[in-house]
């Protein structure tokens, strides 16, 4: 295996010339290390552009914190700047490996950290870049052969995976190495509209000393709650803010970012679970469809199957795909069924201001919130948190990310 540099690598100068920037009418893009010989990744396969770049480094800085705090291989599916998903290596059961499409596959723990990170949400993570804190092995490398990716960021890569990945996308397929000797400048930059922006670096790990401060009544939480909390912490650490996160069994299940109002946020990743789970359901599981139709389009069936509504000219689409006509999926049986869930963790990268946030959460099974606290009205959101039975922690550290 070679996990770390002793692969051929690319040799880059101090400048990158990209495809375009933001847009095509960008044309003048480019990207520069600030110091040459101290270098976050090398290519070791195709072209990367502006916001491959702006995915990449954020990704794996994510699950790079993410594997030094909790031990576990950590993977990530960003797409235009924040986390699609995010999950852990953590074994998946046979509904999850349905409802996700690798039934058969050899799933190795970073195969399933991918996969955990890019099924929570397969259409926002349709054309992802992908973040992993270990070595890409051979399981891990046929499973990203099969869905439609810009490139990965990685720790290394064992060389017949490496070949896997280079053959994919005809050739263009991204591949990063990130390069475990980088030591990250103290201050970062940049420049907007004439100006140039300096800060420190937001350095701070999050680990479970900062879950020690529970303001609630009721303070158990287990050792995979307090795992589930810290991801989702990390995670939205990553998010354009304001940012929420739904967590449950080693992986995001909901996420919400980029919102003015944060109840916003919480109402946007609480569908996003409510799909995430409907899609466990026995009736979606089920759909019979006809050989040939591919794996991709039977996540994007069984989506629009949950979200009911159809169209007729939907309905008639769907029973072309099917072998066996699919039974109505009653609203009465989808809340029957989202009743069922619970244990979810909920988190927050800066304090929940009001209980309207909590009153929402609530209806997505949440159980457990991690916030950073120090608000005002904290005595009555945590109230409101005592009156569902919830446990609190105030992290005491805000998370904005933009």
């Amino acid at each position: 295996i070679s996990s770390r540099l002793s692969l051929n690598l690319h040799n880059l100068n101090s400048h990158m010339k990209l495809k375009y920037g933001c847009n095509p009418h960008q044309t003048n893009a480019e990207a520069r290390f600030v110091d040459p010989d101290n270098v976050p990744f090398h290519v070791l396969n195709g072209k990367v552009g502006y916001i491959n770049l702006l995915d990449a480094l954020n990704a794996w800085q994510m699950v790079d914190e993410i594997k030094k705090s909790l031990g576990i291989v950590a993977a990530t599916s960003f797409k235009h700047v924040s986390p699609a998903g995010a999950g852990l290596g953590v074994e998946l059961s046979d509904e999850l490996r349905q409802s996700y499409g690798f039934t058969e596959e050899e799933l190795s723990p970073a195969a399933c950290a991918y996969l955990r990170a890019r099924g929570a949400d397969p259409s926002s993570s349709f054309g992802d870049f992908i973040g992993l804190s270990d070595v890409v092995d051979v399981p891990t490398a046929k499973i990203l052969a099969k869905v439609v990716s810009d490139g990965i960021i990685a720790a290394g890569y064992e060389p017949e995976a490496l070949e896997i990945l280079k053959a994919k996308k005809k050739g263009a397929f991204i591949v990063l190495q990130a390069n475990d000797e980088f030591q990250p400048p103290e201050v970062e930059e940049r420049e907007v509209y004439g100006m140039l922006l300096r800060q420190s670096r937001s350095d701070i790990l999050i680990t479970e000393k900062h879950l020690e401060n529970v303001v609630s009544q009721n303070k158990e939480m287990s050792e995979e709650v307090k795992r589930d909390l810290i991801l989702g912490l990390i995670t939205i650490k990553y998010t354009q803010s304001n940012s929420v996160g739904y967590a449950l069994d080693g992986q995001m299940i909901g996420i919400g970012a980029g919102q003015q109002s944060r109840v916003d946020c919480t109402k946007l990743a609480g569908r996003k679970v409510d799909a995430w789970f409907l899609r466990l359901h026995p009736k979606v599981l089920g759909l019979e469809f006809k050989e040939g139709i591919k794996r991709q389009d039977r996540i994007n069936w069984r989506l629009r199957y949950v979200e009911g509504d159809l169209t007729p000219s939907e309905a008639e689409n769907l029973a072309e795909v099917l072998a066996k006509k699919a039974e109505p999926f009653e609203t009465e049986e989808k809340k029957a069924w989202l009743s069922k869930l619970e244990g979810v963790s909920f988190v927050s990268d800066a304090f929940i201001p009001f209980r309207d946030n909590i009153d929402h959460a609530v209806k997505h099974g949440v159980k457990y919130i991690a916030h950073t606290g120090g608000s005002l009205r904290d005595e009555y959101v945590t109230q409101a948190a005592d009156e569902y039975g919830m446990v609190v922690a105030q992290t005491g550290v805000r998370l904005f990310h933009h």
